[in-house]
């Protein structure tokens, strides 16, 4: 009896270190202080399932694959104590908290958070946009040349995509591989396309989502870090105009989210 319970206890003790093992694979924390976390999750329901990251109030909210892909998600709202969650859908529009941990953040450098791959500007996973934008800044020796090079690119070859603007489906995320050679895109693919694109090359850069005076609807761009300023740039608006002023007037344009 007693090597029974011994094995029970044993067999339990197994059991829980394994579950606590699982648990804790669920994120990788390993690039922190680089202003990068990675998540994943399988859903043996198939439910949808989500990742939610707090600071200070502020939420940004990311739908993640369910089938225990890694995913990356940035870091960009500074040092302090950051709440990762992940979310499982349970019927309608709730969800129910399947894991979630607090991590103290301290960043090496608040800019370099806009060189990571991550999941709405995933370069590391499009070799061939990386190799566009290497070929395209081949030579040049500033990060303004470079950034100019690919944003003269992006206005030149990309066109807006009306069939998908009006049929984007809710999570839509960029593949940016497919835009460069489809050469189509809407806002979110253009402003993805050339962040990846100058980040790819060293030269940190934001996408951003809000409004500006430019369009009418829910928009996206980019601003990129040139000469310890931040610069904002809309290859959507000037792909569409023809025009090639590159830097915009920043007071025509609202933030909501920033990537």
């Amino acid at each position: 009896m007693r090597k029974f319970i011994t094995s029970i206890v044993a067999a339990s003790m197994l059991f829980a270190y394994a579950s606590a093992a699982s648990a804790a694979s669920w994120l990788n924390d390993s690039k922190l202080s680089a202003g990068s976390i990675g998540v994943q999750y399988q859903a043996d329901s198939g439910a949808r399932v989500k990742v939610m990251v707090t600071k200070d109030g502020t939420s940004y909210t990311y739908d993640l694959k369910n089938n225990g892909t890694e995913e990356s998600f940035p870091l960009q709202l500074g040092d302090g104590t950051y709440k990762i969650a992940v979310l499982e859908n349970t019927t309608g529009n709730k969800y129910k908290s399947v894991y979630s941990a607090t991590k103290d953040v301290v960043l090496a450098d608040a800019n370099a958070v806009y060189l990571n791959s991550t999941q709405n500007v995933n370069w590391a996973a499009a070799t061939d946009v990386v190799a566009k934008a290497k070929e395209l800044t081949a030579g040049l020796n500033t990060d303004e040349a470079k950034v100019k090079a690919i944003y003269d690119y992006i206005i030149g070859s990309v066109t807006y995509d009306y069939e998908l603007a009006a049929n984007v489906a809710t999570g839509y995320i960029p593949n940016l591989s497919q835009v460069l050679v489809d050469g189509t895109g809407i806002c979110y693919d253009y402003s993805s396309l050339f962040a990846a694109m100058t980040r790819s090359v060293g030269v940190p850069t934001k996408l951003m989502m809000g409004t500006s005076e430019y369009v009418n609807v829910y928009h996206a761009w980019n601003e990129v870090l040139l000469n310890g300023a931040w610069v904002t740039v809309d290859t959507t608006v000037d792909a569409g105009s023809g025009s090639a002023a590159f830097a915009k007037d920043s007071s025509k344009y609202v933030a909501a989210k920033s990537y």
